[in-house]
């Protein structure tokens, strides 16, 4: 089977540092973490970089650091996967669901500003799959309404807008290492925010509440434990070293798939003429005609891996029978958008062959 993604990752790149903390006895809280945790804030460009168990993890403390709860709205892009909303649920806020461009599938602008309400806490903006086109209008949007933004960058590590990479343009930014993403840690995830009291409320909340003196805790607020170990911290390391090459190889794969399959009617989600993409995920809309799911399960059977493009949340079954606030355009484009294989090791035309077949077939 030719996979979505394969990790940019060897174990023969981790083994010395692995051997070292085995040596040491010290698995958590060591220097690896710290490490990771200023490699990510100087490539970003931020002053503060925290890292968590999860990107789930890591928009759960956004909106903790926000206040967010019962009674507030929070305007969230509606095309995304499902733990980008689960969280606004989770902290008992309203998801307000704000439609998505058909081109770039990221949240419009004149969505936001219809649905901007007295109740409206914060906007959760969604680089989706890897793409920021569009945020700091959104972010000018939020400025003008004394609204803080929540960045999920969960797919956007490595990505910029205006030359200012993701991490550096919204309030609070949350990034994912989940085994999909281009730099992976297995599970992990981190937040980066430049407001040094944010700052200063995650290092304590991210450490059981606590707040060091001469060595000493004092537990002054409650926390949590969201900690990423030093084994995973490892893996990260060397892989931001490598990230900006890895985007140049996945941006040189994009330009081939739509050389080829642009003829036959495929079309790539849309950059504006300012962004640069790490191309987390190889999107293209269908085109008219052509059953995406059928398209799928056929590629399977030809041992090409292949996948919706992602979900409209306010249409999966949860959220449309509490809200039944669907949005046309996340919800067309989560039945016409396909996911294809992106990585070094791969065969495109043969991938472009099988494609051809199915749909000419």
């Amino acid at each position: 089977m030719i996979r979505l993604i394969k990790p940019y990752i060897s174990f023969a790149e981790v083994q010395d540092d692995f051997k070292n903390i085995f040596d040491s006895g010290y698995f958590t809280k060591g220097s690896y973490v710290d490490q990771f945790r200023n490699s990510i804030a100087e490539y970003v460009g931020a002053r503060h970089a925290f890292l968590t168990t999860s990107a789930t993890t890591a928009l759960t403390m956004a909106l903790k650091l926000l206040d967010v709860g019962s009674g507030d709205e929070v305007i969230v892009s509606d095309f995304s996967f499902p733990a980008t909303v689960n969280v606004i649920e989770d902290a008992g806020a309203t998801p307000v669901f704000a439609d998505v461009s058909l081109n770039t599938f990221n949240m419009l602008p004149e969505e936001l500003e219809r649905k901007l309400s007295a109740k409206t806490k914060a906007v959760m903006f969604v680089d989706a799959l890897g793409n920021p086109s569009g945020i700091h209008r959104i972010k000018e949007i939020c400025t003008e309404n004394n609204l803080p933004l929540i960045e999920d960058a969960a797919c956007a590590i490595g990505s910029s807008e205006f030359n200012v990479k993701c991490g550096n343009i919204a309030d609070i930014t949350c990034f994912s290492f989940h085994p999909r993403k281009l730099l992976t840690t297995g599970e992990g995830g981190a937040l980066t925010v430049n407001d040094d009291s944010f700052g200063q409320t995650l290092n304590i909340k991210l450490n059981h509440g606590a707040s060091f003196h001469d060595g000493k805790a004092e537990f002054v607020d409650y926390g949590y434990n969201y900690r990423l170990p030093d084994l995973q911290c490892v893996m990260g390391i060397k892989q931001i070293e490598k990230l900006n090459s890895i985007i140049l190889s996945r941006n040189e794969i994009r330009n081939q798939y739509i050389e080829s399959l642009n003829p036959m009617g495929f079309v790539e989600q849309k950059l504006h003429n300012n962004v640069e993409s790490n191309v987390q995920s190889l999107v293209f809309t269908v085109p008219e005609g052509v059953n995406r799911d059928a398209l799928i399960i056929q590629l399977s059977k030809k041992g090409v891996e292949s996948t919706l493009g992602t979900y409209c949340l306010s249409n999966t079954t949860y959220y449309r029978k509490k809200y039944n606030s669907v949005q046309s355009n996340a919800s067309y484009l989560e039945q016409q958008t396909i996911t294809l294989p992106c990585h070094d090791d791969l065969d495109i035309d043969y991938i472009v062959e099988s494609i051809e077949q199915i749909v000419n077939g």
